[in-house]
């Protein structure tokens, strides 16, 4: 108190001779120093480091093709090495921010083994990492491309050495403690990939993208042109594809108002004459992060030897601990998919745009009594496209859209 009475003293003392102008002065500057301990910088906040959102591997034609989803621009750094005997690819995005990133993917079975994502110990940036098979050396091509809603494509592309050794050759390092930075003159990418339909990314039809689920499932465009405007995002995508197959795709969506829902696609290609390509879209509840909820995920990873050593019988794993927490999942869902309910009928209606009642007929049913005799109840709402609605544990409502080529 002796303190402060001595300052007030002081700042009493000075202020006759400052006159009004000065006290103006003097409270003013005052004011500014107590704002600069109590207010943040103002550039604390803006320019956020760049945002690796997701990473994807394929095969396109005799190309492996990476790509790396950003929210804005930014070069990756490539370099090569030996990691335990095995030649590596490494692009490196220093200061960039992970989103939300698969940490493994299986490669194209060609020239990478899998494709593994790390973030930097302690400092900003994402390493991606393409661990390649030994002794099958290749060439590469690299290059930056615009996509949708201002996301930006860093693309890889990696294909096998031919017969004549081409500039830009790439072969491991002979020492780990030193890799060798990829030349910066590399082959350019061939004007097109074409290998049963799929192209080289332009635009909104790179990999992992609305364009590309729309050039798949044409008849979806209303669904997912909706889920598009919605503000849903492609946070994961795989595909499937070998070399003279097509295999499968699947996409994961989020959309960050509604964290505990989450939109799934697999796109199926026919592998047989005259049959339809399938394309499965479902709007879920299964990240529910309730307690019972996170419980049942655990007990689902139990493999048979751990039943065994918690339960005599089978049958009782699932009448004692499963079916309880299903009974309550369903309670739950029911909770969330009313509280959520103007989400899931735009999906049906998107989904069925010829057949309102679709989306009614669904919220009746989730609206039932849930009968605790049975663990789930499922019912066919629509045939063409077939809508399932799935209440056994989680909500799952699934449109299945077949496509004739």
């Amino acid at each position: 108190m002796s303190s402060l009475s001595g300052c007030r003293k002081e700042v009493k003392g000075i202020s006759p001779g400052l006159g009004l102008k000065g006290k103006v002065w003097a409270l003013g500057f005052l004011w500014l120093v107590l704002g600069s301990l109590v207010w943040p910088s103002p550039g604390w906040g803006l320019n956020p480091a760049v945002e690796v959102r997701r990473v994807g591997i394929s095969q396109v034609g005799d190309t492996t093709l990476l790509t790396v989803v950003l929210d804005r621009a930014l070069e990756g750094r490539i370099t090569t090495r030996l990691a335990l005997g095995k030649p590596q690819m490494v692009v490196d995005f220093p200061e960039a921010r992970a989103g939300r990133l698969t940490r493994r993917l299986e490669g194209d079975g060609v020239l990478v083994d899998k494709l593994l994502t790390e973030v930097y110990a302690g400092e900003a940036g994402v390493r991606v990492i393409l661990e390649l098979f030994p002794d099958r050396p290749y060439t590469f091509w690299k290059k930056t491309q615009k996509g949708a809603a201002g996301q930006v494509f860093f693309l890889v592309g990696l294909k096998p050495e031919s017969p004549a050794p081409q500039k830009g050759r790439l072969r491991p390092p002979e020492s780990p403690a030193a890799p060798e930075l990829l030349q910066e003159m590399t082959p350019e990418p061939p004007a097109a990939l074409d290998d049963y339909g799929y192209r080289e990314p332009r635009g909104t039809e790179a990999p992992g993208s609305f364009g590309e689920l729309l050039r798949l499932m044409p008849k979806a465009a209303p669904l997912l042109k909706g889920l598009e405007s919605d503000g849903w995002i492609i946070a994961e995508f795989h595909n499937y594809d070998r070399p003279g197959q097509r295999l499968s795709r699947d996409f994961l969506l989020t959309q960050r108002q509604y964290p505990e829902l989450a939109v799934k696609i697999a796109y199926l290609p026919a592998n047989v004459p005259n049959t339809p390509d399938i394309g499965i879209i479902s709007l879920s509840t299964d990240r529910l992060g309730s307690e019972a909820a996170n419980k049942y995920r655990e007990l689902r990873r139990w493999n048979f030897a751990k039943i065994k050593q918690h339960y005599e019988d089978i049958g009782d794993f699932f009448d004692d601990a499963l079916k309880p927490l299903r009974i309550q999942l369903r309670e739950e869902t029911k909770t969330l998919a009313l509280r959520q309910a103007e989400v899931i009928q735009n999906f049906l209606k998107r989904a069925c745009p010829q057949n309102p009642q679709v989306a009614e007929k669904v919220m009746a049913h989730i609206k039932e009594k849930v009968n605790q005799r049975f663990e789930g109840v499922q019912y066919t709402v629509s045939e063409d496209p077939l809508v399932i609605l799935n209440m056994v544990d989680f909500l799952f409502v699934k449109v299945y859209f077949l496509q004739k080529r």
